[in-house]
């Protein structure tokens, strides 16, 4: 499959690292997240890497060119930073079937061969892996609600008041459908076209989506503690907590 790789984000959080880069080019162990995103995706046999650039965009070009060890990269550009669902469309013309998708600040070392695995065996619209996180940092993330079975039955992005704490991490999979859904979906009261608007419209319309439980770790690299702590557990100086890791729900 190819991968889409969103890294069009300013990264105001993660400022004074980001006073002069890109957000993916912010260094993690002394290389950018960015680096680490196609790691991961080239072990998955990712076949071509569609980037999402916009801030700062020259940088990501020319420090990457159209090509990342061996594995050809296309970039698409997001002028303006209004959401994922709105940066996933600018890659639609360079997709033509299921493809992988990650977010450009995320940091994995976590069994995402297993979404790729399910979706091929599913043939689901949507897969994804989530993660239990404290109550209290849910409201940065893509929160699933569930019912008494553990299915998800609602995606909401950022909510003041989440009803769980089972959020979406960084890695999906999808076939083209989700493009249908993001050309569907309305601003929310962000301003901006959610992703999770978009899951959550497959969810209503019917379409098969499977949630698998994070095996492992990663760290959304949203401020500067984050790195650090990206940094940590790449060297093995801390462990995941033991909350970081939930039972599966799908």
């Amino acid at each position: 499959m190819k991968a889409v790789v969103l890294a069009a984000g300013k990264g105001t959080r993660l400022q004074p690292l980001t006073d002069d880069k890109p957000k993916a080019l912010v260094e993690v162990d002394g290389r950018p997240i960015l680096s680490h995103c196609f790691d991961r995706l080239a072990a998955l046999d990712a076949t071509e890497f569609v980037t999402v650039v916009g801030h700062r965009k020259d940088q990501i070009v020319d420090y990457y060119g159209d090509e990342y060890e061996g594995v050809p990269i296309t970039y698409t550009e997001q002028a303006d930073q209004k959401g994922l669902a709105h940066a996933i469309l600018t890659a639609e013309d360079e997709i033509e079937d299921d493809f992988m998708l990650m977010l450009g600040d995320n940091v994995f070392d976590a069994n995402l061969e297993d979404v790729v695995n399910r979706h091929q065996e599913s043939r689901a619209d949507a897969a994804f892996l989530v993660e239990e996180v404290p109550w209290d940092e849910a409201s940065r993330y893509g929160v699933c609600d569930t019912n008494k079975y553990g299915e998800i039955t609602d995606v909401i992005e950022k909510p003041p008041d989440p009803p769980s704490n089972i959020v979406m991490t960084g890695f999906y999979t999808f076939t083209p459908a989700i493009f249908h859904a993001c050309h569907l979906v309305q601003p929310s009261d962000r301003g901006e076209y959610e992703i999770s608007d978009a899951i959550d419209l497959l969810i209503r319309s019917g379409r098969t989506i499977d949630a698998l439980r994070l095996n492992g770790w990663r760290v959304d690299v949203g401020y500067p503690e984050d790195r650090d702590r990206a940094e940590a557990l790449i060297r093995g100086e801390v462990e995941p907590d033991s909350d970081e890791v939930m039972e599966t729900a799908e």
